[in-house]
């Protein structure tokens, strides 16, 4: 293999792994998100029902 091509490789395996890490940090920011505004909803259905 030319070095050229090592070189392309190297950069394409980058390019890959930085997209994934992308991906995995939305999909986890989504679930944190959704789990803050559960809990907000259950605290607030909460707090009306002891009135």
């Amino acid at each position: 293999m030319s070095k050229a091509t090592i070189a392309i490789a190297c950069i394409c395996l980058l390019t890959l792994s930085g997209c994934g890490n992308t991906a995995y940090g939305l999909k986890k920011d989504g679930q944190e998100a959704s789990h803050a505004m559960d809990n907000a909803t259950h605290r607030v259905l909460s707090a009306g029902a002891k009135k």
